[in-house]
């Protein structure tokens, strides 16, 4: 069974953004930045209360922003997923989920090293350039439901 339902238009779009994210980072970058996506879906807490749908979690807006930079300022993006991505994304639907993205709700790039906190959630881990994080203990639960 799925994590969360979707169409393949919400394949594509999902690969879109994963590649956008981070293809600097190979398919494993790329996976954990799916991972992030599918756990803000899932997530019934905090800021992704009212996000249910990939298309909800990619073009939500918080602080008058595009959650992902990628989708405000457009670069790969807008490009058209390739197969590879498409396999990724449907894998991160499908099931899988690893450290450090396995829980995380946010990622960033500091272009530095990894603060032990960011917005007062818990570091999860990096993966390159990325920063993964948690949910706080006890504020997300529904993001560590089904593995």
């Amino acid at each position: 069974m799925a994590r969360v339902n979707y169409r393949s238009s919400d394949v594509d779009l999902m690969a879109r953004m994963m590649r956008a994210e981070a293809e600097g980072e190979g398919k494993q970058g790329m996976l954990y930045v799916g991972n992030v996506i599918v756990n803000r879906a899932k997530a019934d807490c905090l800021d992704f209360r009212d996000v249910k749908t990939i298309s909800q979690v990619i073009f939500q807006v918080q602080g008058g922003n595009y959650s992902f930079e990628a989708v405000q300022k457009g670069n790969l993006f807008y490009n058209r997923a390739r197969s590879v991505e498409k396999k990724l994304a449907k894998k991160n639907l499908d099931y899988w989920r690893e450290h450090p993205g396995k829980y995380a709700l946010w990622y960033f790039n500091p272009y530095a090293p990894c603060p032990p906190t960011w917005y007062d959630q818990p570091f999860s881990g990096q993966y390159k350039n990325h920063c993964y994080y948690e949910p706080a203990a006890g504020s997300c639960e529904s993001v560590y439901i089904g593995g």
